[in-house]
């Protein structure tokens, strides 16, 4: 068996995008189950909408995901001598002809000489197909000696490069026949051929930004891991044929268990809270400083000032692994307000708020002041939210929990949801929480 040769060829005319990604995540864990290797071609013959800028972005979201390719990038547009010298090897051959593009016209172009019969190929997905491309008549293969067209230079180039699997998405398909056709009049073998469905939204449509799809990039702005995009593009119409209830794949995995015979055949669905779940799981993974350090590349300025000091990350570490699905998240309870607790000096209350339920002004009083009494002692220093429970709690069980400790938390955080008090007590120290139980007892 020939060494697997698979390869990308993406069009800079925009940014990468998730359907692109998994077709190129195809080609690569394809490539690499085999021992083999993937390549990158930018097609780029389309000069008015190539952009420098586009490539860039397609090249640094296949980094971040970490699909890597080998060689050189090949790009079309530095190819046009080599289109040059097999369009006349075809129109010496007789097997091409200048023709006028229409009867007004008189620009000619180059038509290939149809050969009008059956096609047959076995498509690695979808079985065996067969075309009759009768009915295409003679296409153009190119606008000029040095305008080839998309389905005379994507054969050149896979030729020349050695591709022998060639997996792309399904409205590729229709294009088969009549690039096997040129392969054959041109002497070239011809690659196997598998056609990936469609990506769908979750109302069956095809995939587009209205269903909260977005380019790979704004995934990474967006806080995702890479580890869990990949992972999730992978499970876009994949199965292991090995551990179909396995969802949590690393890279590494991927590449030992890939199987093409895993790939369905009918089109997948977009699901973004299940991107979110993985993404969740993959965070799991995290040491706790790998988790914040990141965490803290994504707060807004203020906010990662806070979260810096250990104190907090100490106090607050495990309620936000807990809470968090992806990085972004964390600017998002900020502009809820959920750490105004934090990240204002002082905080209104309203008195009847601190009271709980059945309790009354003089027990939620007799309560703050008792806990006053426990945590600013002047001999005590900061406390962890551990000794901060060991010390409250006794007391807090004697007098009724809620009696207790919601006033305390009201007190800390002036909102009716937050963390619990220990978290609260732990992440403010005992300057704050001490002026802040003070302040409560003024305003009762």
């Amino acid at each position: 068996m020939k060494k697997v040769i698979t390869r990308f060829p993406p069009s800079p005319t925009g940014n990468l995008h998730m359907g692109s990604a998994r077709t190129a995540l195809f080609n690569f864990l394809f490539a690499r189950h085999h021992k083999g290797k993937m390549l990158l071609r930018m097609e780029d013959t389309d000069k008015e909408r190539s952009k420098k800028e586009f490539e860039e972005n397609i090249l640094e979201g296949l980094d971040w995901l970490g699909i890597e390719h080998e060689g050189e990038i090949l790009r079309q547009s530095e190819r046009t001598e080599i289109y040059k010298n097999y369009l006349q090897e075809l129109i010496d051959k007789g097997l091409a002809y200048e023709a006028e593009e229409n009867k007004e016209a008189t620009a000619k172009v180059i038509r290939f000489k149809n050969p009008g019969k059956e096609v047959i190929f076995n498509d690695l997905i979808r079985g065996e197909i067969k075309v009759n491309i009768s009915e295409l008549g003679d296409f153009v293969i190119a606008r000029s000696m040095d305008e080839p067209l998309y389905h005379l230079a994507v054969v050149i180039d896979d030729a020349e490069s050695g591709v022998t699997h060639i997996l792309r998405g399904e409205d590729g398909l229709s294009n088969t026949p009549r690039q096997i056709v040129l392969q054959e009049a041109l002497g070239f073998e011809t690659p196997i051929y598998a056609h990936i469905p469609f990506i769908l939204g979750p109302d069956k449509s095809k995939l587009s930004k209205r269903h909260g799809a977005k380019s790979v990039l704004e995934y990474k702005e967006s806080g995702f891991l890479s580890e869990a995009v990949l992972n999730f593009l992978a499970m876009l119409g994949w199965r292991s044929k090995t551990d179909d209830e396995k969802e949590i794949w690393t890279l590494d995995e991927l590449i030992e268990d890939f199987d093409i015979n895993g790939i369905q055949k009918s089109p997948a669905v977009f699901n973004e809270d299940k991107l979110l779940w993985i993404n969740k799981e993959h965070l799991k993974k995290l040491s706790d400083d790998e988790f914040w350090s990141s965490l803290l590349n994504f707060a807004n300025t203020d906010l990662k000032e806070a979260l810096a000091t250990k104190h907090v990350k100490d106090a607050l570490l495990q309620d936000t692994r807990e809470r968090l699905s992806v990085y972004s998240e964390i600017n998002e309870m900020q502009e809820a307000g959920e750490f105004d607790w934090l990240l204002k000096d002082k905080i209104e209350l309203n008195a009847d708020d601190l009271i709980w339920k059945k309790s009354n002004k003089e027990e939620t009083k007799k309560h703050l002041e008792k806990l006053l009494e426990i945590l600013c002692d002047p001999k005590m220093g900061d406390l962890s939210k551990e000794r901060a429970e060991e010390l409250i709690m006794p007391y807090a069980e004697q007098e009724g929990k809620g009696d207790v400790l919601w006033p305390l938390r009201y007190a800390l955080s002036g909102q009716k949801r937050s963390p619990n008090p220990f978290i609260l007590i732990s992440a403010l120290g005992k300057g704050k929480t001490c002026s802040r139980i003070k302040y409560a007892l003024e305003t009762l």
